[in-house]
């Protein structure tokens, strides 16, 4: 493994930034007093070139290098989840309710680590836009940053993020060409029927036998409508109806999540869910309104790009830490709206075993901060070589 050296001197300074980050979490947008950090942090190393504000709390800092040359954008996530954290730490949240279950914190750390070398060093040609963006949770900060402006405004070329992985081994890297996250998107049925005593239903319009039907019909989309070759998930989460044994309700709620990464499978989706739902309705003499929200796209590689990170990792971890054939995950990422404009490369880095995201013992392995920053730093230098630009 072949850690810049540098880096590692100063791993243990990484750790501080990460544990303090840890224990100050914050969420969606509201990420102030992390922004307030990473300037501080970014002032130390001597970049003065410092964008904040941007989607509330967004930053993007811009290191120049000893030429001229193309803009690489690197991103970090900073946002926190709304858990109870359970992990027992020294440095455990320190505001109730809110925990870096994510990762994000290490993220964060990574790319501070990657700005510092590269701000003492700066062998490269051209410039480096540091992305520190909130709300990848959820509303989507990537989209509004992207909608602000900073793609254009800084003339980013290029784009590549990092995300930890539990349950791979610590320092290998995966990714893969083309979609390795999928799209999420949201869907809400509001059912209203005739409610009434519970001992009298042929005089009411049961939504909750219209709510059993219509969750039934919905599985029948993959198994029906659905090739086995396509990858689509369809899960139904929430069911709310009734207030007590006796009493058949007036009205019934449904939602779930879909999850796909081609256009047309999705299109498939809401087309069926919108038959099913009129179809069912009109069965149980029900009123049903759908509503789908859409949310994050599929998230998708740059294929050179790709192959481009991977020998970059390659050159750290070794050529049997990298796969470039990393299985499609149906989970979501916003920074698919920053690799909708521009190439680049999204990959996982794995921080060896222990609880996984999202859970409230989940905590980010410091080992793997100086290797995730080591391969950032090369990116830049190996993208945008001094003297190729002359």
């Amino acid at each position: 493994m072949t850690v810049i050296n540098s880096i590692a001197g100063f791993a243990e300074q990484m750790t501080a930034w990460r544990q303090h980050l840890h224990a100050h979490p914050e969420l969606g947008f509201d990420c102030h007093e992390t922004a307030g950090f990473v300037v501080e942090q970014l002032r130390s190393f001597g970049i003065t070139e410092i964008e904040t504000g941007i989607a509330t709390s967004g930053v993007v800092a811009i290191l120049h290098g000893k030429g001229e040359g193309p803009t690489i954008g690197l991103r970090a996530d900073m946002d926190a989840l709304p858990i109870d954290e359970a992990t027992g730490l020294s440095y455990a949240s320190e505001n109730a309710g809110k925990m870096h279950a994510c990762g994000h914190d290490g993220h964060t750390t990574m790319l501070l680590g990657a700005a510092r070398y590269l701000a003492e060093t700066r062998n490269f040609a051209g410039r480096v836009a540091l992305i520190f963006q909130p709300a990848e949770e959820g509303p989507g900060g990537a989209q509004v940053m992207v909608e602000e402006g900073i793609l254009e405004r800084h003339d980013i070329a290029q784009v590549y993020a990092l995300h930890t992985l539990p349950g791979v081994p610590e320092g290998h890297f995966l990714t893969t060409a083309g979609p390795i996250m999928a799209a999420a998107d949201t869907f809400h049925i509001d059912i209203t029927g005739r409610g009434g005593h519970g001992a009298f239903p042929q005089e009411c319009l049961d939504p909750v036998v219209a709510a059993c039907g219509i969750v039934q019909a919905i599985q029948t989309i993959i198994s029906r409508n659905s090739s086995v070759r396509d990858d689509v998930v369809i899960s139904v989460t929430q069911i709310h109806t009734g207030t007590i044994d006796n009493v058949i309700p007036e009205t019934a709620y449904l939602n779930g999540t879909i999850r796909t990464f081609e256009k047309s499978t999705q299109e498939m989706v809401f087309r069926r869910l919108r038959e099913i739902v009129e179809g069912q309705a009109a069965a149980y003499g029900v009123r049903a309104e759908l509503r789908i929200e859409l949310g994050y796209p599929p998230t998708k590689n740059d294929a050179q790009s790709t192959e481009f990170a991977g020998k970059v990792a390659s050159g750290i971890v070794g050529e049997g830490a990298v796969s470039l054939s990393y299985p499609p995950e149906m989970g979501a990422e916003d920074f698919a709206y920053m690799l909708e404009k521009r190439p680049g490369a999204y990959l996982f880095l794995g921080q060896g075993e222990g609880p996984g995201l999202h859970h409230p013992e989940f905590n980010f392995n410091d080992a793997v901060a100086p290797i995730g920053a080591s391969f950032f730093a090369r990116l830049v230098e190996q993208a945008l070589p001094l003297g190729a630009h002359e």
